[in-house]
């Protein structure tokens, strides 16, 4: 249940493009985190190997945080924020029947404490599953 494994991650250019295309998805920003997703249709298998219903990117560029060491602790805050708190928005999408894809992306220009990722990554999580729920 609180896992965050491979399969679960956007990995290929065309998902990540569709995602970043005007119009097809929505956003939302809570400080120092913005989400932008998109929801697909979701075909039910029963194999092993079918794709999970909610996909993450997680980004933070370098114009934002220079040094690679608050790069990489700042996804690794956002990695563990929705590992804990993914289940809420899992719960809203398997009502719905729906693929969710979803890209996190940091927006601070400095290193944030590890409280404030992970208040922003629950309120971005809670705010995604109502609005799927409409």
């Amino acid at each position: 249940m609180f896992r965050f494994s491979k399969r679960e991650r956007i990995s290929s250019l065309k998902e990540i493009e569709s995602l970043f295309e005007r119009g097809r998805s929505s956003s939302v920003q809570c400080m120092p985190l913005r989400a932008v997703w998109q929801t697909c249709s979701y075909q039910h298998t029963v194999l092993p190997t079918a794709e999970p219903a909610i996909k993450v990117l997680m980004s933070v560029a370098k114009k934002r945080l220079r040094h690679a060491v608050d790069r990489n602790r700042a996804k690794r805050q956002m990695r563990e924020a929705y590992r804990l708190y993914h289940w809420q928005l899992t719960e809203a999408v398997a009502e719905c029947g729906l693929q969710l894809h979803i890209a996190f992306v940091w927006q601070s220009e400095e290193p944030e404490p590890t409280e404030h990722v992970f208040e922003a990554m629950r309120c971005l999580l809670e705010t995604i599953g109502e609005r799927v729920k409409r």
